[in-house]
């Protein structure tokens, strides 16, 4: 009496790697408009509770897979369309007024709307107490004191205290200056 072993395939479930890469696809088909919300939600159900390759696949059949080309092309085509934003951005901070740093030592210098601010500017966008500059373990610091429209060092709204240099580019609500030694 022979018995023959059962030979069972198993099929192998997707991994990690090939669900990221279909969610990617799904993502991209609802951006594009070729999906509706609702679809985009069930076939990302199917996905992420997939057994085996085919499912996947079966979801995607209608949606064209990225491949790196067209990933470079995007890239590429992205850097072009922002080729006059990173223009005009390089134009106006080439034109910014320099905000000359005080000489070390000479204590906080307080930035505001306020008649009593060191440094003071009358403009509806700076905040009464709006900053404060000070020298500290040889380095200017630059702290925005809870103003309204906030202070921004090279672009970047800043909370609390930040280091500052010279040539770094800052902004107290609208009026934006480039500090120099």
């Amino acid at each position: 009496m022979t018995t023959s072993p059962d030979f069972r395939t198993r099929v192998a479930r997707p991994s990690e790697a090939e669900r990221n890469q279909a969610l990617e696809i799904l993502r991209d088909g609802a951006g594009d408009g070729r999906l509706s919300h609702d679809t985009f939600i069930r076939r990302m159900n199917i996905v992420l509770t997939a057994r085996n390759r085919a499912e996947i696949d079966q979801v995607m059949a209608d949606l064209p897979a990225r491949g790196r080309l067209s990933d470079v092309v995007l890239r590429a085509v992205a850097r072009v369309a922002m080729l006059p934003v990173r223009v005009r951005r390089a134009w106006n901070t080439a034109r910014l007024p320099g905000l000359r740093l005080p000489e070390p030592g000479t204590g906080p210098l307080h930035i505001g709307r306020s008649p009593l601010a060191d440094l003071r500017f009358e403009d509806d966008t700076v905040s009464r107490r709006h900053a404060e500059l000070r020298f500290l373990d040889d380095d200017w610091r630059l702290s925005d004191l809870g103003s309204r429209n906030g202070t921004y060092v090279n672009g970047l709204r800043i909370a609390g205290t930040v280091r500052v240099r010279p040539g770094d580019h800052v902004a107290f609500g609208s009026l934006g200056f480039r500090l120099s030694a």
